[in-house]
């Protein structure tokens, strides 16, 4: 059987906030002044997605809610470093009007964006995940989403920590060599080390290693927990004086990690163009958003065939 090519499913709050601090507003204005850097370098990270991937079906998942009610009212710190003075979340004036002429390139070209009431881009695509057909690959640089990997569907992680160019491609046996504890345990693992970067505070003490000693040796969060109600399980004294210490955060704190399988989403066009929709608007909007080289970049990669 001829081997079938995979669906891409795309983080892009975590592209476009990637392609805005790593190319200089200077670099990229539109004729009036208005920075498109976020926008230009977002669509030349598809462009090279597409022509190396060579993807047949693209979604690119939205945050429509980046601070779900449900996460915070298990966890309070939930991102609550992020919150502006004013509400909402902390983002950089420059980028925010950049996020919708991103959503209007993409419709011209018929890439489809999706997001959803009271859930994050990580919920969308671990939905998405479960429920396209397969071969799946997830792109993102949140380290959250190595969790969704799994050999047998096969849902792979593209993981941009060193940028697109340099896609760190991750199966299972690259998640355990990471971080020690098989992708299915990830969110255990996260819970138990914290990440300060959305306000989970871990448990103190216990570090990135003994986190995925304590998961290998007791298979996962609630393995450990029963383990600490029996005087025989062998944890030495300290640790498990801290473990106990952080039960109350370690009932909910996996909840909060671990990305939802079961988001509402509408009926999606998932197939990926071998060319614009609508060549006459996405022609308007590169002229007048000055991103013509990044607009032919991605009708090149488009254009290639795919199989």
């Amino acid at each position: 059987m001829a081997h079938r090519p995979p669906i891409l499913l795309i983080d892009s709050p975590s592209l476009y906030f990637r392609a805005y601090f790593g190319i200089p507003e200077s670099a990229a204005k539109t004729a009036d002044g208005q920075p498109v850097n976020a926008v230009r370098g977002f669509l030349d990270m598809l462009a090279q997605l597409v022509r190396t991937r060579r993807p047949d079906r693209m979604v690119c998942a939205l945050d429509h809610d980046w601070r779900p009610a449900w996460r915070v009212e298990l966890l309070p710190s939930y991102k609550a470093h992020r919150v502006a003075p004013q509400g909402g979340e902390v983002v950089p004036d420059t980028l925010s009007p950049q996020v919708p002429m991103i959503l209007e390139v993409l419709d011209a070209f018929g890439i489809t964006s999706v997001g959803a009431t009271g859930y994050e881009a990580d919920d969308v695509l671990g939905t998405l995940s479960v429920t396209q057909p397969g071969p799946v690959e997830v792109v993102s640089g949140d380290r959250d989403l190595f969790q969704l990997v799994d050999d047998t569907r096969p849902v792979r992680l593209l993981y941009v920590g060193r940028g697109v160019a340099k896609l760190d491609d991750c199966d299972d046996a690259a998640v355990r060599a990471r971080y020690g504890v098989p992708a299915d345990r990830y969110a255990d693992f996260a819970a138990l080390r914290g990440d300060p970067s959305d306000g989970l505070p871990g448990v103190p003490g216990v570090g990135e290693k003994t986190a995925a000693r304590l998961i290998e040796r007791y298979d996962g969060l609630p393995g450990i927990l029963a383990a600490l109600d029996d005087p025989g399980s062998g944890f030495a004294p300290g640790l498990r004086t801290k473990l106990n210490a952080a039960r109350d955060y370690l009932a909910v704190a996996p909840k909060v990690v671990r990305v939802a399988l079961d988001v509402p989403l509408p009926d999606l066009a998932t197939a990926l163009p071998t060319a614009p929709v609508d060549s006459d608007r996405l022609l308007d909007l590169a002229q007048r958003w000055n991103l013509a080289g990044s607009c032919r970049r991605l009708v090149d990669a488009l254009a290639t065939p795919r199989s």
